[in-house]
């Protein structure tokens, strides 16, 4: 099975009153993030059956944005599996829920996101292997004895190979 982890776009400055943090949308670079991933993503030909994602809005936002850019026309799942108080136990029990899926994605919040594809990546070996940026995006192969990183893209990359792309639209030559 192929797991999209996916870490909410931007989305300002935590609230200190803890029911308007969940409602915390994103901002206008998290809206851009999400288009930048989305495209990225759609031109790598990502498929997923199955979008999960955090209840909380910036998530479920990321989320519908990213499933936007790809085509996805299912209902986005919302679970706690994937809120910020989440524990590994209970993201492994949504993976073996899913494990007859051929591809996922999951849509959090750190620390979770980075400590779980961690945990996953290095066989239960460390929390703090990878650390994930807002709303960057990774690919992991799981399978029954090991998960491998296929890769790991942050929004800032893909923004940059989008502009330098725009830029130089024509072929560079050598000068001799």
């Amino acid at each position: 099975m192929i797991v999209y982890f996916l870490r909410h776009a931007n989305a300002g400055q935590k609230r200190l009153n803890p029911i308007q943090d969940e409602k915390r949308p994103l901002d206008k670079e998290g809206i851009e993030q999400c288009r930048y991933v989305g495209r990225l993503l759609n031109s790598l030909d990502t498929h997923v059956d199955l979008i999960l994602s955090s209840p909380l809005k910036r998530a479920t936002q990321t989320a519908s944005m990213v499933g936007n850019e790809i085509a996805y026309e299912q209902r986005i799942e919302r679970t706690p599996a994937l809120a910020p108080s989440a524990n590994f136990e209970g993201f492994r029990q949504l993976l073996l829920q899913v494990r007859e899926l051929e591809a996922v994605m999951v849509v959090g919040h750190n620390p979770t996101m980075s400590k779980f594809l961690s945990l996953l990546v290095t066989g239960g070996l460390s929390e703090r292997a990878i650390e994930m940026k807002k709303g960057s995006v990774a690919r992991v192969e799981v399978g029954a004895k090991r998960s491998v990183l296929n890769w790991l893209v942050t929004p800032r990359l893909v923004k940059s190979a989008y502009t330098s792309m725009q830029d130089s639209s024509l072929p560079k030559t050598s000068k001799k």
